[in-house]
C-alpha cells in the first residue's frame, strides 16, 4: 500500500504571547514551562507532520555553498528574541538546506531512517541531559546501555563474552577498537608512547573503510602502519595476499597489531572472509577488528545470519543502529571479547571521578576518549522495544526485496551492467559506454577501462552525468563510488517510508537521465 500524499509540514509561527518573556531575555532563569509546553506541542506536531509530509521535497537541497550563512545575521543577538521568530527562521532558513535522510527517495550512501520511536527517545534523553560517564552520574543511563546492548548482542547471535558500549560514530568505535590492539601490541606505549618502539602495522582490504586511516594516523602509526590488501574479484580481502604482505612485514621486524575485516564494504557491501582471518589473526597474534557498520544489524535475520560466520572469534565488532536499525543518529556501538584491554587503553581516573563504586561498577568513560556520554541507550531501547525482533526481521527483509528488485531491473535493462553481488540491500551498478557506441561489450574493455583510459575516462563522465541529473530531480538521492579506478553507482535501500514505488521510480529517472545524457 502506497502512502496516501499529505501537504508539506505545516510552519511553527502561531502568534506570540504577549507578555511571555522571550527566551527568558529580561531575566535569569530558563524558558518558563508554559511557554515550553506551548512551543513544544507546536514543534511535536511539526515533527509528526514532517514525517508524514517529507516525500513532497526535494531529497537534496536546491542552495549553493554559502547561501544558508548569507541568510543569517552575522551576529549573535545581544536581547533574546521570541521564540516564534526562531522557529519561524528554521521554517524558511535553515529547512530549505536540508538534505532529507529521511525522505523515501534517499539512496544515496547507506540509506538510514530516524524512526518515530528513536526521535522519541532521542527527546525524552535531551530532556534529562544526563552525563553517564561514571555510575554514580546516572545509574540508569550506565545499566540502561549495559542491558541494551545485551539485548542487541543476543539478536545478533554474538555470545556473552562480548561487552558493548555505544559511540557517536563508527570511526570513532574503530578508533576505540584499535587503540585496544595497539594496548595489546604495544603494551609499553601508554607509559611511554610509541616512539622508539618497534614498528607496527594493521592490515585492511583496499576496500576498507578511510576511518581506519584515520586511525592510524590518531594513534601514532601514520598512513604507511596500514597496509591494504588486495580484494578479489567480488572486493573481498584476498588472504594470500594478505599472507604474503604479513610474512615481508615480518622479515623487516614490522610488528602486526590488528587485521580489519569488514562486513558490508561501504563501496560495495561485500563480505571479507572472517573464519579464515580469525585463522590468520590466531596464526600470527594479532587483533582482529570487524567493521560491521552497515551490515551488522542484518545478522538479526535468520536467513542472513550466514554472512556472518567467523565473526564472533573477532576480538572487536562495530555496527552502528544509526544505519539500518532505524536509530536517529548517532549511534555506534562497538563490541569488545577483550573489554579489559579496552579499557586499559583508556582508564584514566582522577580523584575528581572516584566514587565508592568505583570498583563494583562500570564507568563507562573507561571504555572510550569521551569523558562526556549522551544517553543515546534510550533511543535504541525505545526502537527494540517498539518494533521487536519480529518487527525489525520484517523491515530489514523487505528492504532486501527491494534492492533485488532494483538489481533485477539492472540486470534485465540493455546498456547497464551490476558490479557487485547483491548481499543485503545495496546494489552497485553502472551505465556502459558499449550503450553509447554501439561497440560490443568486452570482458575489460571500455566497463573496466581496459587498455582504453579515454574511453574510460568518457564512461566515468557519463555516469557522474547521469547521477548528477538524477539528484537534481529532488525525487531521488543516489552516490558513487570507485571500484577498479572506474565510477559506479550506488543503490542502497534502508529507509523505513521506501516502497517499491519508489525504487522504480529511482530506475525511472536513472533510465531517463541515461537517454537524456547520451550526446557527450
Amino acid at each position: 500500500m502506497e502512502p496516501t500524499p499529505t501537504e508539506p509540514p505545516r510552519t511553527m509561527t502561531t502568534p506570540y504571547h504577549a507578555g511571555a518573556d522571550p527566551a527568558g531575555a529580561m531575566g535569569v532563569g530558563d524558558m518558563p514551562p508554559e511557554e515550553f509546553r506551548r512551543h513544544g506541542h507546536e514543534v511535536v506536531d511539526w515533527i509528526a507532520d514532517y514525517l508524514g509530509g517529507v516525500g513532497s521535497y526535494p531529497v537534496v537541497p536546491r542552495v549553493s555553498p554559502g547561501e544558508i550563512r548569507e541568510s543569517l545575521p552575522a551576529s549573535a543577538p545581544s536581547r533574546g528574541e521570541p521564540f516564534e521568530d526562531i522557529l519561524r527562521d528554521f521554517d524558511s532558513k535553515i529547512l530549505p538546506g536540508i538534505t532529507h535522510w529521511n525522505h523515501p527517495g534517499f539512496f544515496a550512501y547507506f540509506a538510514v531512517t530516524g524512526s518515530g520511536p528513536g526521535i522519541l527517545g532521542e527527546m525524552l534523553s535531551a530532556a534529562l541531559n544526563v552525563n553517564a560517564m561514571v555510575w554514580r552520574s546516572s545509574p540508569s543511563g550506565t545499566e540502561l546501555e549495559e542491558l541494551t546492548l545485551d539485548w542487541l548482542r543476543e539478536l545478533v547471535g554474538l555470545p556473552g563474552a562480548f561487552q558493548g558500549a555505544i559511540n557517536d560514530t563508527a570511526s570513532s568505535s574503530s578508533l576505540y577498537a584499535l587503540s585496544a590492539a595497539r594496548e595489546a601490541c604495544f603494551p609499553e606505549a601508554r607509559e611511554k608512547g610509541l616512539f622508539g618502539t618497534p614498528v607496527g602495522r594493521i592490515y585492511a582490504s583496499e576496500e576498507a573503510h578511510s576511518s581506519i586511516d584515520k586511525s592510524a594516523i590518531t594513534l601514532g602509526f601514520g598512513l604507511e602502519g596500514v597496509r591494504r590488501i588486495e580484494a578479489d574479484d567480488e572486493f573481498r580481502m584476498d588472504t594470500d595476499a594478505l599472507r604474503r604482505a604479513l610474512e615481508e612485514d615480518l622479515a623487516r621486524d614490522i610488528r602486526p597489531v590488528a587485521l580489519v575485516a569488514t562486513l558490508g564494504t561501504t563501496s560495495t557491501s561485500s563480505l571479507d572472509p572472517v573464519d579464515e582471518l580469525a585463522d590468520i589473526a590466531e596464526e600470527y597474534g594479532a587483533w582482529l577488528h570487524v567493521d560491521a557498520a552497515y551490515a551488522g544489524p542484518a545478522a538479526i535475520v535468520p536467513e542472513l545470519r550466514q554472512h556472518f560466520s567467523g565473526w564472533e572469534r573477532a576480538d572487536s565488532i562495530v555496527l552502528n543502529p544509526h544505519k539500518w536499525l532505524f536509530t536517529p543518529i548517532d549511534c555506534s556501538i562497538l563490541y569488545c571479547r577483550r573489554p579489559d584491554q579496552l579499557r586499559r587503553a583508556f582508564s584514566v581516573t582522577p580523584e575528581y571521578l572516584r566514587t565508592r563504586e568505583h570498583e563494583s561498577a562500570t564507568n563507562l568513560m573507561d571504555y572510550g576518549l569521551p569523558l562526556g556520554r549522551r544517553l543515546r541507550a534510550l533511543k535504541l531501547w525505545f526502537v527494540l522495544r517498539y518494533f521487536g525482533s519480529e518487527g525489525i526481521v520484517a523491515r530489514i527483509r523487505a528492504h532486501c526485496r527491494l534492492a533485488s528488485i532494483f538489481a533485477g531491473l539492472v540486470d534485465e535493462a540493455p546498456g547497464w551492467e551490476r558490479v557487485a553481488p547483491v548481499p543485503f540491500s545495496t546494489v552497485v551498478f553502472r551505465y556502459v559506454l558499449s550503450a553509447v557506441l554501439g561497440d560490443p561489450p568486452g570482458p575489460g574493455g571500455t566497463a573496466e577501462g581496459g587498455d582504453d583510459d579515454d574511453a574510460g575516462e568518457l564512461q566515468d563522465r557519463l555516469n557522474m552525468a547521469i547521477l548528477d541529473r538524477v539528484n537534481e530531480s529532488g525525487e531521488a538521492f543516489l552516490s558513487h563510488t570507485r571500484l577498479h579506478g572506474r565510477v559506479a553507482l550506488r543503490f542502497s535501500v534502508g529507509n523505513l517510508r521506501s516502497t517499491e514505488t519508489h525504487v522504480r521510480r529511482a530506475w525511472e529517472l536513472l533510465a531517463s537521465a541515461a537517454a537524456e545524457v547520451k550526446p557527450l
